[in-house]
């Protein structure tokens, strides 16, 4: 009999966003240029404080770095939340290895095996991934492109949770959908999470990203100090300031048992890069106008993408109202087919795109077989050119079906 690997591992979903690589390396070997679409990977160039603090590096030896972070980062970064308002001390801060340890950081102080949280549909692929790791269920709170992927009635919310129900976890802005939550339908989450007595957990990643009218209706659950002791907030450097190999995250709470608990596992792992943490505390002291600059280039591309999705005939698309993301329902059967024939039959004028088929942000079986993930994260030319291709894509595999 063979030996077996666990059943976790088993079970491990594989990436929708990265699982098409192998045929965009493929078109790249046929001299195919591939705009890629398909991953949040900004091409804004990292600040130049962050690179130059490089150059001025001194130390002998890359040691190990303290398991909450180094000191001069940590104030960085209470200084880069007290700027926002929220009044924070050291003790409410966990640098972590990317946005990623801190998702599986606060899965695992808040929920045990065997335990639910409602999450929204669409979601980060990764959510998915982390539960699994943490032995959590993902109970899904559908919703739907019309809507522009906001939240159902409370109603339908509540019918969700069950004796299991330990947390609600949103993303805000959300990647993958570019959806902010309004104050009314946070303050409907925060109500659930108190009758109930939840979690609440949120990515607030893309804060810096919020477009028009709604960055007056976007709310970080760090305001609400009146329930501080049931919230925990992750974050990340990676696409605020464009560094998302430096790998740095951080665990953010008031609830000190919740960041008792976050230490001992960062202590478990050591520690978080450090020459990193040194870039990232010298990529907070850019100018104040350097965060508004980004935005404004962001919203230049989000205009790029709407609108051309706006001109493809049977294409459903709500304007993403922030983060650098938006999933479109477009007139085909299989998104996942789609995307793979982008990259193996399709070419115009030398050049593809790449996007990621969205069935597998969601966990609901049979959803989202129509839609596909876009990221905004190429220059407006570059991105002007991609949604040429991909409305000349879709006309051509609409054809090519009818045949």
């Amino acid at each position: 009999m063979p030996i077996q690997i666990s059943e976790r591992g088993q079970q491990m979903p594989a990436s929708p966003i990265r699982k098409l690589v192998p045929f965009a390396d493929e078109a790249k070997r046929r001299g195919t240029h591939v705009y890629h679409l398909n991953i949040g990977q900004p091409d804004i160039e990292s600040p130049d404080l962050a690179l130059s603090s490089l150059q001025r590096l001194e130390r002998k030896v890359i040691a190990y770095s303290h398991s909450q972070g180094e000191p001069g980062y940590i104030d960085a970064l209470l200084g880069y939340y007290n700027k926002l308002g929220f009044a924070l001390e050291r003790p409410h801060i966990n640098v972590t290895t990317g946005g990623s340890e801190a998702i599986l950081f606060s899965l695992l102080v808040t929920m045990n095996p065997g335990e639910e949280v409602l999450i929204p549909e669409p979601f980060y692929t990764n959510y998915n991934a982390f539960a699994r790791v943490a032995g959590v269920t993902i109970r899904p709170i559908t919703t739907r492109v019309e809507d522009g992927f906001h939240l159902p009635p409370s109603a339908d919310m509540e019918s969700l949770i069950g004796p299991k129900t330990r947390a609600v976890m949103l993303c805000n802005p959300s990647n993958p959908t570019g959806t902010v939550y309004t104050r009314e339908e946070m303050d409907r989450v925060i109500a659930l999470a108190e009758k109930h007595n939840l979690w609440l957990l949120c990515d607030e990643v893309y804060r810096e990203f919020v477009f028009d009218s709604s960055a007056s209706s976007y709310r970080s659950l760090l305001e609400r100090t009146d329930i501080a002791e049931r919230v925990v907030v992750m974050d990340s450097i990676s696409k605020r300031y464009s560094m998302c190999g430096a790998r740095l995250g951080c665990v953010v709470s008031r609830n000190e048992e919740v960041m008792a608990a976050v230490l001992k596992l960062a202590q478990a792992r050591l520690s978080s890069p450090q020459v990193e943490q040194w870039m990232a505390q010298a990529a907070h002291a850019m100018p104040d106008d350097y965060l508004p600059s980004v935005l404004e280039e962001y919203r230049q591309r989000r205009d790029v993408v709407y609108t051309a999705l706006q001109s493809m005939e049977g294409v459903t698309c709500r304007q993403p109202e922030g983060a650098f993301y938006t999933i479109p329902e477009l007139p085909i059967d299989n998104a996942e087919t789609f995307a793979k024939w982008l990259l193996t039959d399709f070419s115009y004028e030398g050049a593809t795109v790449m996007v990621a088929p969205a069935a597998g942000f969601y966990a609901t079986p049979g959803l989202g077989m129509q839609q596909i993930r876009i990221a905004f994260v190429l220059e407006v030319n570059a991105l002007k050119k991609a949604m040429t291709l991909l409305q000349r894509a879709l006309q051509t595999y609409q054809d090519t079906q009818m045949s």
